[in-house]
């Protein structure tokens, strides 16, 4: 009898370590990357502070889930997307920091504003229609998402080539300005994109078609997860608080990564694409598992709303904050970058145009994403 009492104890544990094990490895990592970052141990405080904060960020995207399935679409994936992409700003601002004192991480950060692009639209919206396929022959979508998404995010990559353009024929002041005049257009065009989502053509980003019968459910379902039992203004308040703790550990993150990045001699590019997987990885999650269950409009809501919101949202922000603390952050991408990134969002327009997605449109975007690291890390 006390045998069997201690096997459903343990049983007991296991089956809260499986629902909280992203508050536990976050909560536990971060007086780790505390302690090693005040001792010195740079690359300790840098991969602690790297679990930290994919964890907490995936507790995040959990309670951000529960509130996009309390408001619906697309309310739903744009709670998600704004979650994600304030661990972002939160990151990068962090590097925008240490440039203080090592100027040259300003690369890292021009890098991980397009490599979070590209991870969104290859890596995460690939890697979901490609495992959606092979459980659906074909998953549909609103096609007027994608052409809306696409038609914003390629004005918006080309918007991005005005400072680059300046930069081959002008000085640094000019830039700059270049730079700021952009980032407030961007603002701008925000404004209206999410008057189109929200108010005039909010049925642009809904299922349209009458869904299939699901053949998944969420297989992690569990109806006495905490916060699902929370009120919305608790999971807000508290969605708050894990970004404080995610500021702390991304300022750790800068700092002792700087050390590491140059002692590994990594290229700003490949550090790039790791701090865009740190960011997008708890949307990646949602996104795989919205494609198990069907729900391919969800994912294109994600993937393509992240990307969108990373653009006119994580740039303006990054250079409002950086002339706040004394740092000049310019939009003068390389052409590898610029030339990745429409690439991308054209590859997007093409597998997406039709409202239909199959495993091989999932592949296709893994391949260029793949190509694209490769390049990043010999670049």
């Amino acid at each position: 009898m006390h045998q069997r009492q201690k096997q459903i104890q343990e049983n007991k544990y296991v089956e809260i370590f499986k629902d909280y094990w992203d508050i536990i490895v976050g909560f536990f990592s971060l007086p780790f990357a505390i302690i090693f970052h005040l001792k010195g141990f740079h690359i300790l405080a840098t991969l602690f502070a790297a679990i930290g904060i994919g964890s907490l960020a995936v507790t995040i995207s959990e309670i951000a889930e529960i509130l996009a399935e309390r408001f619906g679409e697309p309310f739903g994936s744009m709670i998600l997307t704004f979650s994600a992409v304030l661990v972002e700003i939160l990151i990068l601002f962090m590097v925008i920091l240490e440039a203080k004192h090592h100027p040259e991480v300003l690369e890292t950060v021009k890098n991980g504003i397009v490599a979070t692009v590209i991870v969104d639209l290859n890596a995460l919206l690939g890697l979901a229609v490609f495992v959606g396929g092979l459980s659906f022959k074909e998953q549909v979508h609103n096609e007027d998402t994608s052409a809306s998404y696409t038609t914003v995010l390629f004005v918006a990559a080309a918007m991005l080539l005005v400072p680059t353009t300046i930069s081959l024929h002008s000085d640094q002041d000019s830039l700059f300005k270049a730079s700021v005049i952009i980032s407030m257009l961007l603002v701008i065009f925000y404004f209206f994109i999410f008057r189109f989502q929200t108010d005039t053509h909010v049925h642009f980003f809904k299922f349209k078609k009458r869904s299939r019968v699901k053949k998944y459910l969420k297989e992690d379902e569990d109806e006495d997860y905490y916060f699902d039992k929370k009120s919305n203004l608790f999971n807000i308040i508290f969605l708050i608080f894990l970004l404080v703790l995610i500021g702390i550990l991304s300022e750790i993150f800068a700092n002792d990564g700087v050390v590491v990045f140059k002692e590994f001699g990594l290229t700003a590019g490949f550090v790039g694409i790791l701090i865009a997987f740190v960011t997008v990885a708890p949307e990646l999650f949602t996104a795989i598992r919205a494609a198990k269950n069907d729900e391919m409009q969800r994912v294109i809501n994600i993937a393509m709303g992240a990307s969108t919101v990373s653009i006119l949202l994580t740039v303006p922000a990054l250079i409002f904050l950086s002339m706040l603390v004394g740092v000049k952050l310019t939009l003068d991408f390389t052409p590898l970058q610029v030339g990745a990134l429409l690439l991308t969002i054209l590859l997007v327009w093409k597998t997406t145009e039709d409202g239909e997605t199959n495993y091989l449109e999932g592949l296709s975007h893994l391949m260029i994403f793949l190509s694209y690291a490769v390049v990043a890390v010999f670049y």
